[in-house]
């Protein structure tokens, strides 16, 4: 008597492929869905952080950070040589406590309109792992071109940063009122008084490259 091997049919190995194709197409689709909601997320964070920087204003008629009557709180007991001069002095990605860019942060959780202890200096973390910071774009330090009080948001892969570009304005790094220049390697928080990023007037979306992107408050 002979023995029968047996073997997978063709309907078998079919259903086996869908299968597979099934789960693929879940992680692919899972994979976007956290995509987007990053994007949202990073969006959000510019929008929240405008909304609270001119609610501060309006409510005490001063910039955070460059508030020269921050000793309203306790909290509070010396104030920046450069307080009330109309500019936020410090660079956005700042490892000084005492920095303008730092106080900004302390000011707006200490007014309550944005969360986080009243003693905290530091700056807020994006949806990418990043690093939220402030800066005052002048001659002597500019960012990316742009003007005045800027808002960086760092650590962005180029799909998130050419959709945020888009949402706000023409998705090119190079020009408007959003810029973005590279990070370069081991340098998650770069340095922005530069010039735009050269010669690229498009994101790389190649799942490695990171941007650093500008904004104008």
């Amino acid at each position: 008597m002979k023995n029968q091997q047996g073997g997978f049919t063709l309907i078998e190995i079919a259903i086996v492929l869908v299968i597979i194709g099934l789960i693929l197409g879940g992680v692919l689709k899972g994979q976007e869905l956290i995509t987007q909601a990053k994007i949202r997320n990073v969006a959000n964070d510019f929008n929240g952080i405008s909304a609270a920087y001119y609610s501060y204003q309006d409510r005490y008629r001063a910039m955070p950070g460059d508030d020269n009557g921050a000793k309203r709180w306790p909290a509070i007991t010396s104030l920046p040589a450069t307080a009330g001069n109309g500019a936020v002095e410090g660079k956005y990605n700042s490892a000084t406590a005492t920095d303008e860019s730092r106080l900004f942060w302390q000011y707006l959780r200490l007014s309550g309109l944005i969360t986080g202890a009243g003693t905290d200096t530091t700056q807020p973390q994006n949806a990418a792992g990043g690093m939220l910071g402030i800066q005052t774009s002048t001659t002597a330090a500019p960012i990316l071109s742009l003007s005045g009080l800027v808002i960086c948001s760092s650590n962005l892969p180029g799909k998130i940063a050419n959709a945020i570009d888009s949402q706000f304005d023409d998705g090119n790094p190079e020009k408007g009122q959003v810029r973005a220049i590279k990070q370069t390697a081991g340098a998650s928080n770069p340095d922005v008084a530069a010039a735009p990023t050269s010669g690229e007037s498009t994101y790389t979306d190649d799942g490695s490259t990171l941007y650093i992107l500008c904004k104008n408050m």
